[in-house]
C-alpha cells in the first residue's frame, strides 16, 4: 500500500558527524552469528588503526561467542555497504575510506554460529 505525506518534511539529520567529537559511526555486523542481531555501532576516531578495530574493538563486542577464538581475519572477507571490500589491517579507518556511518559486514569462513545453527 503505497503512504503519502501530507507535508514536504525538511530538517537537518540529528546524528551528522560534526556532532560527534572528532569521532564517526561506524557499524559492524558479523555475518551467520545471530546471536548478534544487528550490527554494532561504534564511535571511533578514523585515526583507530583497523587491526586495533579487528582485535579490540570487536573482541570486546564479539569475544562472548565460542567462534570468536577461531576468527582468522587473512581469510575472513568484507562488505562495506553492501559491496566486497578488502581491509589493509596496517592502515587507519579514515585512510581505508570509511566514512561516517558506513556499514561493513565480517565473513568468516566455516564459521557459521553454534553447532554450525547460525546462533
Amino acid at each position: 500500500m503505497a503512504v503519502t505525506a501530507l507535508k514536504d518534511y525538511q530538517f537537518s539529520p540529528a546524528d551528522t558527524q560534526d556532532k560527534f567529537h572528532g569521532g564517526q559511526l561506524l557499524y559492524v555486523g558479523w555475518d551467520d552469528h545471530l546471536m548478534f542481531c544487528a550490527p554494532f555501532a561504534y564511535c571511533l576516531p578514523p585515526t583507530t588503526p583497523f587491526s586495533e578495530l579487528c582485535n579490540k574493538i570487536l573482541a570486546n563486542s564479539f569475544g562472548y561467542h565460542p567462534d570468536w577464538s577461531k576468527v582468522d581475519f587473512s581469510t575472513a572477507t568484507w562488505l562495506k555497504s553492501g559491496q566486497p571490500w578488502q581491509p589493509d589491517m596496517s592502515k587507519t579507518i579514515g585512510e581505508l575510506g570509511l566514512k561516517h556511518k558506513d556499514v561493513l559486514r565480517l565473513k568468516t569462513p566455516g564459521l557459521t554460529g553454534i553447532n554450525g545453527s547460525r546462533s
